[in-house]
């Protein structure tokens, strides 16, 4: 037998608890239940107490984590539905327009993402970098008017997080819809005009069934 194998073996059963108690703590985020005791989650992700301080040194840590893995992998999934745009515009609505598909699709996953709206907002990883490169990108190109990216951000970030809570108050409010209007209403106030924006907003989407 390999000396790999032994090693490598470890290394996944460690990686697979660590997902364990991240999915574990992302699905109690999810339902607002962040004073949950240690034990109750590493009951939840069937790990036992000692495997815990083997991956994270706080119940913080792990909420950390849990919040930062799941911008990160929305932000990756973005990165793969948008390949192959060409037009930075095309690119900002379109991660713009699944995300606000996102709340009703996967409310779970939507609902991590709003419980932390300020890290979503401030966090070097996930949508809001991915946001302001698209921003900035666009306006390199001349398809957005010149703005301080800074206070767009503001605007995109403050959007986002309100069509997500509105689209979980109003269940019977169609989600595609009022997204694609709030993306089109963006892209205008960016300076598109008004038929361009329209156009983008109306374009197919790749399936977020299931979740990237």
């Amino acid at each position: 037998m390999s000396t790999d194998v032994v090693p490598n073996r470890w290394e996944r059963r460690k990686a697979r608890t660590r997902a364990a108690l991240v999915r574990a703590a992302q699905s109690f985020i999810a339902a607002g239940k962040v004073n949950v005791p240690i034990l109750e989650l590493t009951q939840a992700a069937d790990v036992g107490m000692g495997s815990f301080y083997n991956h994270f040194e706080s119940k913080e840590d792990l909420f950390q984590a849990a919040v930062a893995d799941a911008l990160d992998g929305w932000g990756v999934a973005l990165d793969t539905l948008t390949a192959g745009l060409d037009d930075p515009a095309h690119v900002f609505a379109q991660s713009f327009r699944l995300t606000g598909r996102l709340h009703r699709r996967h409310p779970d996953l939507s609902k991590v993402l709003l419980r932390n709206g300020v890290d979503l907002a401030r966090s070097d990883t996930g949508l809001a970098p991915r946001a302001r490169r698209d921003v900035e990108a666009a306006v390199r190109a001349r398809r957005f008017a010149a703005c301080d990216v800074d206070l767009a951000m503001v605007i995109v970030t403050g959007a986002m997080i309100h069509l997500g809570r509105l689209l979980h108050d109003q269940p019977d409010r169609d989600d595609g819809a009022a997204t694609d209007h709030v993306a089109e209403d963006l892209l205008h106030m960016f300076g598109l005009p008004e038929g361009e924006a329209r156009d983008i907003c109306r374009r197919p989407l790749p399936d977020l069934d299931p979740p990237p």
